[in-house]
């Protein structure tokens, strides 16, 4: 960290999941406090169905919302057949952040082991809107969170971070 001022960005937080509530989604509500707890508003949290169109219908949303920055989702990673976020995301994609995926397994190994490789945690740029998609669970969601995205949504994080390279890719 350094001397820099924090910089708040507008954020949504979305679940998929088909049984979850507002009063039942514990990785959301991670999601939330952890964003929420840096200075990040939360302009919009969902809940929604693993359906292809709602899916689809709500990070059109997102991303066509005017001042929100980054998405984090939490859900339908898996390799079943009802688990399709990262297609979705993928329809929407402009510059894959491969890292992302990459560094959440890697994490992922030392506590969970192999079992890591059935997690299709994922990143893209879409247009200029940051979109994650993390696990349903709510290790995988802290792990995500407080290894990766808390400190790549802060700009006081060096030597880089997401938050500074806003005017590169938004400007």
């Amino acid at each position: 960290m350094t001397d820099l001022a924090f910089v708040p960005i507008d954020c949504a937080v979305i679940t998929v999941s088909d049984t979850r509530t507002l009063n039942t989604d514990s990785s959301g509500t991670l999601i939330w406090e952890r964003l929420s707890s840096m200075g990040h508003p939360v302009v919009k949290r969902e809940i929604i169905p693993d359906d292809f169109g709602e899916i689809s219908q709500t990070l059109k949303e997102c991303i066509e919302h005017p001042t929100l920055v980054a998405v984090v989702i939490t859900g339908g990673t898996g390799i079943t057949r009802r688990d399709i976020t990262p297609e979705v995301v993928q329809e929407f994609g402009t510059k894959h952040i491969p890292g992302f995926g990459e560094l959440f397994r890697f994490l992922s190994y030392q506590e969970i082991g192999s079992s890591t490789i059935q997690s299709r945690a994922d990143a893209w740029l879409c247009n200029d809107t940051l979109v994650f998609v993390l696990p349903g669970s709510t290790g995988a969601v802290r792990l995500g969170m407080d290894k990766i995205l808390v400190p790549q949504l802060d700009v006081r994080t060096r030597p880089c971070n997401f938050v500074q390279l806003l005017e590169r890719f938004r400007g």
